[in-house]
């Protein structure tokens, strides 16, 4: 069988040096039926290796399951990188950053407020151990000393950044090689000095995380890893977007300099991200570094391969320079076309209130619980108090993340943790209804893992509100609750005045992409053929949602969408390329 090793200047392949030029591609963030036309444009641009994160969340919304079908089926993703003829890199975390939800770390954890994340704490461990328990046994049989793919695993992520508990680091090592790891062991560090010592053991290679000034960052790595291959296992090649913000991108001559720069050092490189992809549902996560910020839906990232999985400019940049240091095929991938533009009638209209005791039945509380005490660790959750015919200022202690607030069925406004609004002025009515968004968890820094919903207690006029009807939203029961209540609404206008819930028949001839244009709507998410999207919002900067053509079929396919606010134009249009928004504002 090959071997893959490190030597004292290179990785060894077969015992002869071997440089990895690698990218990444997340299965979890594309759909599976485009897996293998991913990997197989990352080896038209020369690339050689596919790095992927694993996601645990993804694989375990409950302790005890762990998902290996459909999206999550990562051995069927790295038997496809097999088949290309290319090599894998394995990077199970159990925390990934990668500005998904809660830094991948599982919502169920949070049940104990007590167990101490990303460190030696009993219970927080023994999570990590079923989570190696389920996980590790797939990957180890495919490892390059098996006939697989896989020729490095990455212990944790960019850990120099939170903590330097060395003796946890050495626990997953342990267990990592327990489970039946043999491949060689690496870190990931910015390359600064205290987060290269805090991030790493002297059992496992340090690598390093930068995107520019390759050559500075590099000399910083050598200094604390004195042997073997030099490589920066993220290059950033773009950037996240946050709603509210730009489309970021990044100046293609400057980044293709850098990456030239740093392969004629001789250094090893995955470009992070290849392609990105989309953050499907609500697995997108947020920072807060003072203030909370959450990502978009499409994780575009100004990457080589569009959201789309389209050659950019920079695909073609990036191939001209890894020409210059190993062979690169002959062919290129075709150049991105139209999708089909069209428009298309909402057919049926239910306001939200109208279904909201069927999907979300209300419980008795006389706290306000956090949505993770309901077991609820994503979406949306309901609340309602009585006000017995008074008005005045309704005040929050903290809401995480956003809560439409409504009196008497009429909304008066939302409030946002972005902006830190507490308070709002409230008409006098009987019943006030909250409808609060966990708008993605944190996925960096010292706010990992903290609760979500409407945080301590809620008060009118400087009096507590003591009595509440709370549920979490149940969407999975959505459509068929819907068209329960459209044939009681049949034949009313569409008006789109939200909250509220609409559907339409799309029907196409044959399945392809689609760009769903959001840029006339208020916010909420997007169905379709029962799975989400995502959430879209008129803040931008991204002003359509990408629609997989593998989540479509020949004949009619199914939108809804809750809009939370209203619709300014109540149709459902598809453009020709996607809107991401404006690169500066």
């Amino acid at each position: 069988m090959p071997t893959f090793s490190i030597g004292d200047d290179d990785f060894l392949l077969d015992g002869q040096p071997f440089r990895i030029i690698s990218g990444a591609l997340h299965y979890f963030r594309v759909h599976p039926e485009q897996w293998a036309d991913r990997i197989a444009k990352a080896k038209l641009m020369g690339l050689n290796t596919i790095e992927t994160y694993v996601a645990w969340n993804q694989h375990s919304p409950e302790r005890g399951v762990f998902d290996t079908t459909g999206v999550n089926d990562l051995e069927r993703f790295l038997g496809l990188v097999a088949d290309a003829g290319m090599y894998a890199i394995v990077r199970p975390g159990p925390y990934i950053c990668a500005e998904w939800d809660n830094g991948g770390l599982p919502g169920w954890l949070l049940h104990d407020p007590e167990l101490g994340l990303r460190r030696s704490e009993p219970r927080y461990l023994a999570a990590v151990r079923e989570y190696f328990e389920a996980l590790l046994p797939i990957v180890a049989p495919l490892q390059i000393d098996r006939g697989g793919p896989v020729i490095l695993v990455q212990v944790e992520n960019e850990y120099g950044a939170y903590g330097d508990d060395h003796d946890y680091l050495r626990t997953l090592t342990d267990w990592t090689r327990e489970l039946g790891i043999t491949v060689p062991l690496t870190t990931v560090d910015q390359p600064t000095a205290q987060m290269l010592e805090d991030g790493s053991i002297p059992e496992l290679h340090k690598t390093g995380s930068f995107g520019s000034r390759s050559l500075e960052r590099l000399a910083t790595l050598r200094e604390h890893q004195p042997t073997g291959p030099l490589m920066c296992s993220e290059f950033w090649d773009g950037w996240f977007d946050h709603w509210g913000e730009h489309h970021h991108t990044t100046p293609i001559a400057e980044t293709a300099a850098d990456l030239d720069a740093l392969l004629a050092a001789g250094a090893s490189v995955n470009i992070y991200m290849f392609h990105g992809g989309t953050n499907f549902g609500f697995t997108g996560g947020a920072n807060d570094k003072g203030q909370y910020r959450s990502h978009v839906t499409s994780y575009d990232y100004d990457a080589p391969l569009d959201e789309a999985g389209h050659p950019t400019e920079k695909f073609f940049a990036f191939r001209d320079v890894i020409a210059k240091y190993a062979e690169v095929p002959t062919e290129i991938p075709p150049a991105a076309t139209d999708a089909p533009a069209f428009t298309a009638s909402f057919e049926q209209e239910v306001p939200f209130a109208d279904v909201a005791d069927e999907i979300a039945p209300l419980q008795a509380f006389d706290r306000i619980p956090t949505m993770d005490e309901l077991g609820a660790f994503s979406g949306l959750a309901r609340y309602r108090a009585s006000l017995g015919g008074r008005g005045g200022v309704l005040r929050f202690t903290e809401v995480r993340d956003r809560v439409v607030v409504s009196v008497d069925g009429v909304p008066v406004g939302a409030l946002t943790r972005e902006f830190k609004e507490r308070s709002i002025v409230i008409p006098a009515g009987e019943t006030l209804e909250l409808l609060l968004e966990n708008q993605g968890r944190v996925n960096y820094g010292k706010r990992l893992g903290e609760p979500k919903g409407i945080i301590g207690p809620v008060s009118l006029d400087g009096v507590e509100l003591t009595s509440w009807g709370i549920a979490p939203v149940a969407l999975d029961r959505l459509d068929a609750v819907v068209d329960a209540a459209a044939t009681r609404t049949s034949g009313a206008t569409i008006s789109g005045a939200g909250p509220v819930l609409l559907t339409a028949t799309v029907t196409l001839d044959a399945p392809t992409d689609l760009f769903l244009d959001t840029a006339a709507w208020g916010k909420g998410l997007v169905w379709v053929n029962g799975f989400l999207l995502g959430r879209y919002w008129s803040r931008g900067p991204q002003h359509t949602l990408y629609v997989p053509g593998g989540q479509l079929r020949a004949g009619e396919n199914r939108f809804t969408v809750f809009e939370f606010h209203a619709l300014t134009t109540p149709t459902l249009s598809f453009l020709a390329r996607p809107s991401l928004g404006p690169t500066e504002f």
